[in-house]
C-alpha cells in the first residue's frame, strides 16, 4: 500500500486512549503526520505535544464528539479549513452498553449506533474521494470479534461491529485496484478500559476462569496488527489465535444456537 511513502497523514478517532492511541504512538515511530480526534481536548493535547517532541512528526489536535449528528461534517471542514488532506482513516471511535435492550435507554441505543456506525459510515464517505483521486490511502475500521455473532445483553454493538465488518469487505471490494486498502479489523478482548465503560463487571465474561475469554491483549499488539493488515491488502484481520478460533465456531453451529451460548457466557455472575 502507497499509505508508507512520505508524507502521509492518518486521522484516528478515539486517540485519546485504548487502541487509538496506541495507532497515534505506532505511526508516529514511523514518521506519520497526524490528525488525533477524541472528545477531549486535554488528552489530546497532552498526546500530541508527547508524539511531536519523541518524533519530531506533525500532530493536529482536534477535539470533536463523533456521537453528535453533524460531528462529521463539523469535523471534513476543520480538516479542511487547516489546510491538512486525510491519507489513511482509522475509524476507530466507538462504546458499547451492557443490558437487555429493554432494560437500556433508548437514547443510549442511538447514541452507539450514531457513534459506531453513522459517524464511521459519513466520515468514510467524506474523506474516500480524496484518497481515490490520489490514488493511494486506507480506511482502517475497528470491528471486533463480536461482528460475526449474535450478542444478547449486548445486542446493539454486537450488530453495530456486524455492520462494520460488512460495510468494511463489501467496500474494500469495490476499490480493489484503485490503489486504495480497506481492512476490518477484528480484535477480542482488550486491555483498554473498554469493559468497565460498558459497565460489564457483572459480566460472567469477565471472570478470571472463564474458557470463553480470549487472553486479554495489548492495544499496542492489536494496533501493530491492524496496521500491518492494513499494508499488505488484507480485508478482515481477526488479532489473536484463540480469536480466530472462536469466530469460526459459530459457523459449525445451529444458528439458533450461538444465541444462547453467547448469552450464557456474557450473562451477570451469581
Amino acid at each position: 500500500m502507497p499509505t508508507s511513502t512520505p508524507p502521509s497523514t492518518v486521522l484516528i478517532t478515539g486517540a485519546s486512549g485504548g487502541i487509538g492511541e496506541a495507532f497515534a504512538h505506532l505511526l508516529a515511530r514511523r514518521g506519520h503526520s497526524l490528525i488525533l480526534v477524541a472528545r477531549s481536548a486535554d488528552k489530546l493535547a497532552a498526546l500530541a505535544a508527547e508524539l511531536s517532541k519523541a518524533h519530531g512528526i506533525q500532530a493536529t489536535v482536534l477535539a470533536q464528539d463523533l456521537g453528535l449528528p453533524g460531528a462529521a461534517e463539523q469535523l471534513e471542514r476543520r480538516v479542511r479549513e487547516a489546510g491538512l488532506r486525510v491519507d489513511v482513516l482509522i475509524n476507530n471511535a466507538g462504546f458499547a452498553s451492557y443490558g437487555e435492550f429493554h432494560s437500556l435507554t433508548l437514547q443510549s441505543q442511538l447514541d452507539l449506533i450514531q457513534l459506531n456506525i453513522t459517524a464511521l459510515t459519513e466520515l468514510t464517505h467524506r474523506f474516500l474521494p480524496g484518497m481515490l483521486a490520489r490514488r493511494r490511502g486506507g480506511v482502517l475500521n475497528v470491528a471486533s470479534t463480536t461482528a460475526f455473532m449474535p450478542g444478547p445483553l449486548m445486542a446493539t454493538y454486537y450488530a453495530s461491529k456486524a455492520y462494520v465488518l460488512s460495510f468494511s469487505e463489501a467496500l474494500g471490494e469495490e476499490l480493489r485496484g484503485s490503489g486504495v486498502n480497506v481492512t476490518a479489523l477484528c480484535p477480542g478482548p482488550v486491555a483498554s478500559g473498554f469493559q468497565e465503560r460498558a459497565q460489564m463487571q457483572e459480566s460472567k465474561l469477565l471472570a478470571g476462569n472463564n474458557p470463553l475469554l480470549a487472553p486479554m491483549m495489548t492495544p499496542e499488539a492489536v494496533a501493530r496488527e491492524g496496521w500491518a493488515a492494513l499494508e499488505a491488502g488484507q480485508a478482515v484481520r481477526v488479532v489473536g489465535a484463540m480469536n480466530k478460533l472462536q469466530v469460526l465456531t459459530p459457523r459449525f453451529l445451529p444458528r439458533s444456537l450461538v444465541p444462547r451460548m453467547v448469552r450464557q457466557a456474557q450473562a451477570r455472575r451469581p
